[in-house]
């Protein structure tokens, strides 16, 4: 499993557009995304500087790689590129980010007791 993180940019004005088509995900993409390996896929907006910073867990970085060239993300990009900062291929612009710490649990119960507010 691999997780990562990274930012991209919505055009100012068009955070809601940005939301609806994300409500509206194509069937077709969800299951490319899970035919790939993701397992959870987390977008995020600050709308004050148009950033959205996403994180995703998949099962391999190879699995996750592959996604670009499936035909369904292409018509995604293409979908997409009015609307976010985009490179020549219509992909997003994208910049990695570093993890620099992460915690996970099985319970809050299992590590502060029942009596833990």
């Amino acid at each position: 499993m691999i997780r990562m993180g990274f930012v991209m940019r919505v055009h100012a004005g068009k955070h809601a557009e940005y939301r609806r088509r994300h409500d509206e995900l194509w069937p077709e993409m969800d299951a490319m995304l899970k035919e790939h390996g993701v397992r959870s896929y987390t977008i995020w907006l600050d709308a004050a500087r148009n950033l959205l910073f996403a994180q995703v867990e998949a099962e391999s970085r190879e699995r996750w790689d592959a996604i670009p060239a499936t035909p369904v993300c292409r018509r995604w990009w293409a979908y997409m590129k009015d609307i976010m900062d985009t490179n020549p291929d219509a992909s997003p612009v994208s910049e990695p980010l570093a993890e620099v710490f992460h915690l996970e649990a099985e319970s809050a119960e299992s590590h502060w007791g029942s009596d833990h507010p």
